[in-house]
């Protein structure tokens, strides 16, 4: 799939959302068997409502929450530019679960609410009009992220499919068309909390991790067929990335998912490939 590509994301990409919430360990990976509530992470703080949190933060705190700042978020996204994505080591899906009853009418209530809230931003010049930004705008991609700051930070705390955090657009010249959108979860959410999102029956989430960025002396083998550094180098551990004097990021970004509520089958609507940036 030698196809350019975004990586949320939005962006997004994407949320990549909190990235001040703790590093997810790989059990969390895994279904949780309990059913008490998780630790709640920084950026899930009980100290304060999440509409105190919101008022406190200025622009600027919401692009780093969202991962828009020096983190390794841009070497991410185009360290995966124009390169095949495969699940490799640095990337891990939730994997499909048996069907639930209730689960295929919940992803159905998901696709109306996207569709619904996608329709309005066919022009994207009606996206930029109400906040939205366009990540990597100069960056050649097949899929841009037009992400929402404050949807994104919404979802760290709660899932609204109204609100989704990115709106997906191709380009054709000088205009976008609208394709689809993007949900994000924190880093930190186990398959059990995504699953209560959209079911994890119907839906595969994705996350980016096992990143390794360069040296400040060794930026150009983050690139090419043979790359050592990046979302596509063949140094996947901290071990190895320490080694080398590099910055070991175990997941880049947060929990991400595509929603394409335009197409009319269900396997075109949550396309695995075209969420993880195949086409």
């Amino acid at each position: 799939m030698p196809r350019r590509i975004l990586a949320l994301a939005s962006l997004v990409l994407l949320a990549r959302f909190p990235l001040c919430a703790r590093e997810q360990k790989l059990a969390d990976d895994v279904p949780s068997t309990s059913n008490a509530a998780p630790a709640p992470s920084p950026a899930e703080s009980t100290d304060a409502p999440p509409e105190m949190s919101k008022m406190k933060m200025n622009a600027s705190d919401m692009r780093n929450m969202a991962g828009m700042n020096n983190d390794g978020t841009t070497h991410a996204m185009l360290s995966m530019e124009g390169r095949q994505m495969s699940m490799g080591p640095h990337m891990k899906m939730t994997t499909l679960r048996d069907l639930k009853p209730g689960d295929q009418e919940k992803a159905d209530q998901v696709v109306a609410a996207a569709r619904k809230a996608a329709e309005k931003y066919t022009d994207y010049k009606i996206a930029l009009a109400d906040g939205y930004k366009v990540f990597l705008p100069d960056l050649p991609q097949k899929q841009y992220h037009f992400t929402n700051y404050r949807y994104a930070f919404e979802a760290a705390f709660k899932f609204n499919a109204e609100h989704p955090t990115s709106l997906l657009y191709e380009k054709h010249g000088d205009d976008y068309k609208l394709i689809g959108v993007m949900y994000t979860a924190p880093k930190n959410a186990n398959w059990n909390e995504l699953d209560q999102r959209i079911p994890l029956s119907i839906a595969q989430w994705h996350a980016h991790i096992n990143m390794c960025l360069p040296p400040s002396d060794r930026k150009n083998e983050a690139w090419g067929p043979n790359a050592k550094f990046g979302l596509m180098g063949s140094i996947a551990t901290k071990s190895d990335c320490d080694a080398t004097g590099g910055k070991f990021m175990p997941q880049i970004f947060g929990w991400m998912v595509h929603v394409y509520p335009f197409e009319q089958k269900g396997e075109d609507i949550w396309s695995v490939e075209r969420q993880a940036h195949m086409d």
